[in-house]
């Protein structure tokens, strides 16, 4: 008797089954709060109505499963996940649809899964915290009947190489199969989507190690799906739509040759892979596929042609006219080391202490990079380079600030950096290291996935002036909270740096900055630190820079609370009886000298501009207030 087929089978309103022969299941993501901020706000302002929009929307624009994340550091996830759920239950064209229950928190998992109807999907469980744990949660799963995404994350960490992604994805597999007697057809394997591109040697293989991987789980780990968040892979050219679409349809092209049969996709930014140019198309294939040792820098070059800043391929030396603040900069910028050295050297001739080159010439180029790249003009591989023209600099300079036998030295420290439990993202955190290390500060890097009592422990052993923690997801945020009450309980009094993508002023002056006595500071990016890490352990100003942030994040903090608070009305009575009274016996009424739509040609703009309310132009970018008191509002 010929053996039955197993098939994934969900459902919201309408079944949804996943065969050999389907193609592509996309996976609608702007109802998660990380990935939508205008989602995120509506949700804070508990705009639920305008939040099912964006949920219609992506089934509308073609969403076969429909993600829904609330993790987010200043919301109740739990409570948003229930009613808005509840909501979709009530509007048959958008609950057609499966949903994907998306968290990090179990809680909120299974807060979602008692109330949705049909068959969902759990997103995510793993190994990362033992086998025990792992086991309870599908034995849950199992039972509330969903399918689940189970990340390639252990004890040891998340998967980052071919090696790794199959050795977890067997293990939980077996686990799950063998263990749960969990059905196999309900598993679906997220083998972990990294940036290519970034300049970073270690992260050349991170597509073609995942489209492998998807190629081996595919043909061993028999009924399994595998899916993953595409635009990861493009993240080092955010700002670059044109590469980005390019991509994301190349890397999409190779992973579902290879099995993969469902993902988050954004399908406004993909581009019809037989119509990407050729030229783009070899170098995008070139990083994807990692076929050539400098395909990163190839696509540097022709994105930034494709981009329309680059001018043709001609050596222009015109800058070395420059003044040396100027050259210095540019060549920072550029990532160009063949100069920095004669222009450092230039530079300390002027300066009374090497380590002014530094603090000055340097950092003002480095200040430079961090704007460009905050506003999406220049792409993180280039930064990396400028790192490397920075280290080059300091390495030159480093013997002569050695020799300087001044007590300038008290000015320099020890900062201990880690990524928190549970995250193993550490790209922003070795940019920031290197750019500290280039500024002479000693660094100790505990790597990823830090429990806080290793934190704690090294910080004290080691004597640190400063620790500075990363995090990139959601639940980082609870772990930096936790440490802060830490340091607080075991009596530590050094600062705090807070950075990562997730984090933001507004979190860490409301959750984090209340649990500890000593200033925790929110650092924007890499360039940014060091100026704040001067501060901090300059005698001169650390008493005022701390007093500052305090009273800075006291007033952040009040006006936040006070915008979240609930409002009261007044009755329609009260409201009735305050209504204006006009003395229509009495007043005097004007008429205008002319009636009807009059035609104004000779008035400016600058007459004109008192005239104008700003506040559409602000939602329109999803900015909440009323002008022109949002000109003064820091949370926006």
């Amino acid at each position: 008797m010929e053996k039955e087929s197993r098939y994934m089978k969900l459902s919201g309103l309408e079944p949804l089954i996943i065969t050999p022969e389907s193609n592509f299941i996309n996976v609608g993501e702007r109802t998660n709060v990380a990935g939508s901020r205008k989602f995120l706000r509506l949700v804070k302002e508990e705009k639920f109505d305008e939040a099912l929009d964006i949920a219609r929307h992506q089934v509308d624009g073609g969403a076969q499963i429909l993600d829904v994340n609330m993790d987010d550091g200043l919301i109740d996830g739990k409570e948003a996940m229930i009613k808005f759920l509840n909501l979709i239950a009530a509007e048959p064209d958008i609950c057609r649809i499966p949903i994907m229950i998306d968290s990090s928190k179990w809680e909120i998992i299974e807060a979602g899964l008692q109330v949705v109807q049909g068959k969902s999907v759990v997103n995510s469980i793993s190994l990362k915290e033992g086998e025990e744990k792992f086991i309870w949660e599908a034995k849950q799963i199992k039972r509330y009947g969903a399918a689940v995404i189970v990340m390639a994350f252990d004890e040891v960490g998340q998967a980052d190489t071919y090696e790794r992604r199959v050795e977890i994805s067997k293990r939980s597999y077996d686990v799950l199969v063998n263990k749960v007697n969990f059905p196999p057809e309900d598993i679906i394997f997220d083998l972990n989507i990294f940036p290519v591109a970034t300049g970073m040697e270690e992260h050349r293989k991170n597509a073609i190690d995942f489209i492998e991987g998807t190629r081996w789980v595919r043909q061993n780990l028999t009924h399994a799906s595998v899916s993953g968040g595409v635009s990861n892979v493009s993240f080092s050219f955010r700002g670059n739509n044109l590469v980005r679409e390019a991509m994301h349809s190349v890397f999409l092209y190779h992973a579902i040759q290879a099995g993969m049969n469902m993902g988050i996709v954004n399908p406004t930014m993909l581009e019809v892979y037989d119509d990407i140019p050729k030229d783009l198309l070899e170098h995008v294939e070139d990083v994807i596929l990692d076929r050539r040792d400098d395909a990163t820098e190839r696509l540097l070059e022709f994105a930034e042609t494709v981009k329309g800043t680059a001018k043709e391929k001609v050596i222009d030396e015109s800058w070395r006219e420059n003044v040396l603040q100027e050259r210095i900069t540019h060549a920072l910028v550029k990532g160009i080391e063949t100069y920095i050295v004669d222009d450092v050297e230039e530079a300390r001739q002027e300066v009374a202490k090497p380590i002014e080159v530094i603090e000055g010439h340097l950092m003002k180029g480095m200040n430079v990079v961090g704007d460009l790249f905050g506003s999406g003009k220049m792409f993180l591989p280039q930064v990396v380079k400028s790192a490397r023209v920075m280290k080059k600099a300091v390495a030159y300079l480093q013997p002569f600030i050695e020799a300087d036998k001044d007590a300038h030295q008290r000015s320099l420290g020890k900062i201990l950096m880690a990524t928190v439990k549970g995250d193993v993202h550490d790209i922003g955190k070795n940019i920031v290291s290197v750019v500290l290390g280039c500024n002479n500060y000693e660094i100790v890097d505990l790597g990823v996935m830090v429990p806080p009592e290793k934190i704690i422990e090294t910080a004290k052993k080691e004597n640190v002036d400063i620790i500075g923690l990363s995090g990139l997801i959601t639940p980082s945020l609870d772990e930096m909270v936790y440490l802060a009450k830490e340091m607080e309980r075991q009596d530590l009094d050094i600062p705090l740096l807070i950075g990562g993508a997730t984090t933001s002023k507004a979190h860490t002056a409301v959750k984090i900055d209340p649990e500890y006595k000593n200033a925790v500071v929110h650092v924007n990016d890499a360039s940014r630190a060091v100026t704040v890490v001067g501060d901090l352990l300059n005698k001169k100003t650390t008493h005022d820079y701390i007093a500052k942030l305090k009273a800075d994040y006291d007033e952040f903090r009040d006006k936040f609370l006070k915008r979240g608070k609930t409002k009261s009305y007044i009755t329609i009575q009260e409201a009735r009886e305050n209504k204006f009274s006009v003395d229509w016996e009495s007043s005097v009424i004007t008429k205008p000298n002319e009636l009807g739509v009059q035609t104004l040609l000779q008035l400016s703009l600058k007459e004109l501009l008192p005239y104008i309310d700003w506040t559409p132009f602000f939602i329109s970018w999803d900015l909440h207030g009323k002008f022109p008191r949002i000109l003064e509002d820091e949370v926006v």
